[in-house]
Order: C-alpha cells, then structure tokens, then sequence
C-alpha cells in the first residue's frame, strides 16, 4: 500500500477517534463561594444532549471545612448570565435526588449575583435562600457527590457550556455555629484536552513522514 494512502488512513482514524473522544467528553467547572473568608467550594460535571434537550451534572462539595450545600439553581434567561432579566424560564422537568426537590415555580432571586431570576433548581427548603442543613449534601467523601438530570424545551438552542456556567450554588452552616451562607458561581471551563492531544497526534505524524521522506533520499 502505498504510503501516502497508510498516512491517510491513520490519520482518518486518528480524527475519527478524536472526534469521538470530544462529542462524549464533559464540562467541569469549578464553583467557589463568595461571601466568606473561607470559602466553600464544589466542582460541577455537565453534559447536555441537544437532541433530546436533556442536562445531567454531577456536582461534588469540595469545601475544606463543614460548608453543606442546599440550593442548586440555573439562570439561563440572561444573555450574559449576570442576572439582569426579570423573569425565568419555564417548562423544565427534573426529579428529586436525596433530600433536594426539583421545582420549576419561583425559586427567588439572588441578592449576591445581581438579584438573578433563576429558572429551575433543586432546593432542600420553600427557595434558594432558605434551605436546610441537614438535607443538604456535605462534604463528606465518599457520600459528597450527587447526579441531577433535567430536560426542557426551553434548552434548545443553548449550548453546554452556556447551560453549565448558569449554575448558582447556595452553602450553608459554613459558620463556626452555622450562622452563615454563602453562594458560589463557576469559574471558566478548562479547554478541551482533546484539541492539544489531536495538536500532538498531528504533529507526531507529519514528523513520521519527513523522516520516511529523508530515508528514502539516502
């Protein structure tokens, strides 16, 4: 075969494979909280399918002290996610997940962030600002992560990254007694590890066919 034809081959499967790899891959983005001196933390995983307008994450209480999350919720109405809109979305279906409640009604606003009108959420209290300790997911491994799934037309359009970077997270009983709270919001999500490995698998095989090129001129 000859060789030109084996370089394309690979590098057919090479993309195939490559391309694989990023439309199964997930966003995860890190949530620090704001309002205190010690600050609670949690990391986010988020995938989205757009045919079915379906959005599963996976959030886990990564704070280093006893920082118990009881409010999850999501405003996508706003173009640029600051919370400057004056009503939410609505239409979205969700189940609940250990001690939350999913609720698609008014879930209040928030005072930290703009007063954001959130969408839909999963709360262990009546709103996002009131929620309770001992329902809420801490920060105990191995028990310190939980798996929520919502769908709704009202997704369409949007991408996973949009969707993912709407997240509000509320914390609770971060306190020496409990007396605070503290609300948390992402940071930027990382680039796609797999445009460097496809950069390097690139790279890697226009080496192999300079070095076949000079080998064939000795």
């Amino acid at each position: 075969m000859p060789l030109v034809r084996k370089i394309g081959l690979a590098l057919g499967v090479f993309l195939f494979t490559i391309c694989g790899a990023m439309s199964a891959r997930a966003d995860t983005i890190q949530i620090v909280g704001n309002a205190t001196g010690s600050q609670a933390t949690a990391t986010v995983e988020c995938t989205f399918n757009a045919q079915t307008n379906t959005f599963t994450f996976t959030i886990t209480n990564t704070s280093p002290f006893d920082a118990r999350i009881t409010g999850i919720g999501f405003d996508l109405a706003a173009a640029d996610f600051s919370g400057n809109n004056s009503s939410g979305l609505n239409g979205f279906s969700g189940a609940n997940v250990a001690g939350f409640t999913f609720s698609d009604a008014a879930l209040g606003s928030v005072p930290q962030f703009n007063d954001a009108v959130l969408d839909f959420g999963f709360l262990t209290g009546s709103n996002f600002n009131g929620g309770s300790p001992n329902d809420g997911l801490d920060n105990t491994a191995p028990n310190n992560s939980l798996t929520f799934t919502v769908s709704g037309s009202a997704f369409a359009g949007l991408s996973e990254e949009e969707i993912c970077n709407a997240i509000f997270v509320r914390f609770q009983q971060v306190g020496a007694n409990g007396e605070l709270s503290d609300v948390g919001r992402p940071g930027a999500i990382p680039e796609p590890a797999t445009m460097l490995l496809l950069g390097t698998g690139l790279a890697g095989i226009a080496g192999t066919v300079r070095r076949r090129r000079r080998a064939g001129t000795k």
